[in-house]
């Protein structure tokens, strides 16, 4: 099972919220952010950095994800994670991860 890691983000000055300029992206009860390439997310008086923990494989999903493919691009880290039928889908080593449901996926 994907877990994902409660590691605040030191000197973050910026708050995010609804309109704060960077992406939004729905993740179980919360917002993550995008910002730097890494998601964000407010967490009580700090900023958590929201990153998965293990390796989730999505077993048979044939679509090939790329600039243009029509899913939402999300910068994660050192690489792009697609939204496509409710989860966030990276290329890991000539299959598709599964980064995480969001609200309402299936």
């Amino acid at each position: 099972m994907t877990t994902t890691a409660h590691t605040p983000h030191a000197d973050h000055s910026h708050r995010h919220g609804s309109g704060c300029g960077h992406v939004e992206v729905p993740h179980a009860d919360h917002v993550d952010y995008v910002h730097d390439g890494h998601l964000h997310r407010v967490h009580g008086d700090h900023t958590d950095e929201c990153e998965t923990a293990g390796h989730i494989a999505h077993e048979q999903h044939a679509h090939e994800h790329q600039t243009g493919c029509g899913h939402v691009a999300v910068p994660h880290g050192d690489h792009v994670d697609y939204v496509h039928d409710g989860h966030r889908h990276a290329a890991h080593n000539g299959h598709w991860d599964d980064h995480g449901a969001l609200p309402g996926g299936s």
